[in-house]
């Protein structure tokens, strides 16, 4: 390992980077890992762990499932990382949308035990906002946050709204809203220019108004998750800032829900702090593939399977 701290951040996945057999070969090669998905098991009082490295991805793709088996995933490839390197001490940490609670647990400012319980209750919230105020999110390639952003505001009423959810990286960005307002919006996208603009095989309206109809829950859950101070800065999905104090934090993750997930600049921003080398801890490399369509100079490194480890840790 070659790595300096001080220009090093670590970045967790959300939802979309599940996969059948996540984490399966961490916990055969490391008994740390192992123990990270017991523990998981045990707190959850199912086996998690057996969802996940079964080659059904019927459940596994369900929020209230993909969202505790990220997190448990990033917080084990975290725990090997510490193993091979326990005076490591990353510049920032960050995560996208989900990946927030596992960036808040590396800090320090969510146990595991408690972001565990969180992340599960965030899954089962989302999914009953979808049932209550069903909607949908769509992927747009080619065009900029600007012209998307008068897109959205073209197709949305007053009762029915549509705004960009994840500003993902220049060029990639996924809106979310109302049903009748995203179609609107995905016919003028490509009317903008688009190259791509295609619906995402999700019920739910992720990062927009229609999760409203659970804040209040949320923010009940977010009470007993027991947050506190961070002892790594934390770069905010909404705030695209670093949180340190657990007010701070619990303002960034409470708004995060229905805000958009400003990715492009909690990258930029890092990278401004002299930050040049990302690693993505957990399931696959969807956060690192879209580092260089941010800036070139960037260095991504996944870990996430036994491999990744055996190669870096040489």
């Amino acid at each position: 390992m070659n790595l300096n701290p001080s220009q090093t951040a670590f970045l967790f996945p959300g939802q979309g980077s599940q996969a059948p057999g996540m984490g399966r070969d961490l916990a055969e090669k490391y008994p740390i890992a192992r123990d990270t998905f017991k523990e998981a098991d045990e707190i959850l009082g199912f086996s998690l762990s057996e969802l996940m490295w079964s080659d059904e991805a019927d459940q596994l793709n369900d929020t209230v499932n993909t969202q505790p088996a990220l997190f448990v995933h990033s917080i084990a490839a975290l725990r090997i990382f510490a193993e091979y390197a326990p005076e490591f001490r990353p510049a920032a940490v960050a995560g996208h949308s989900l990946g927030e609670l596992s960036a808040l647990t590396a800090a320090g400012a969510l146990s595991f035990e408690n972001g565990l319980r969180l992340v599960r209750r965030r899954g089962e919230l989302m999914k009953r906002a979808g049932e209550i105020a069903p909607g949908g999110m769509a992927a747009i390639l080619g065009l900029d946050i600007p012209t998307l952003e008068k897109v959205c505001a073209e197709a949305s009423r007053t009762d029915e709204v549509v705004e960009v959810a994840n500003d993902n990286c220049p060029g990639q960005v996924v809106i979310s809203g109302a049903q009748p307002a995203l179609e609107r919006a995905l016919e003028l996208a490509k009317e903008s220019g688009a190259r791509r603009a295609m619906p995402l095989a999700v019920s739910i309206a992720a990062h927009s108004p229609l999760m409203a109809v659970v804040q209040a829950e949320f923010a009940e859950a977010l009470s007993d998750a027991l947050i506190t101070e961070a002892s790594l800065p934390v770069v905010g999905n909404v705030t695209a800032l670093p949180l340190s104090t657990a007010d701070e934090i619990l303002a960034d993750v409470h708004g995060q829900l229905n805000s958009r997930v400003r990715w492009t600049e909690s990258i930029q921003y890092m990278i401004s702090q002299g930050i040049d080398t990302f690693v993505e801890l957990g399931s696959g490399s969807v956060l690192t593939g879209m580092l260089k369509r941010i800036d070139r100079e960037t260095k991504g490194i996944p870990l996430g399977t036994g491999k990744d480890f055996e190669e870096f840790f040489v």
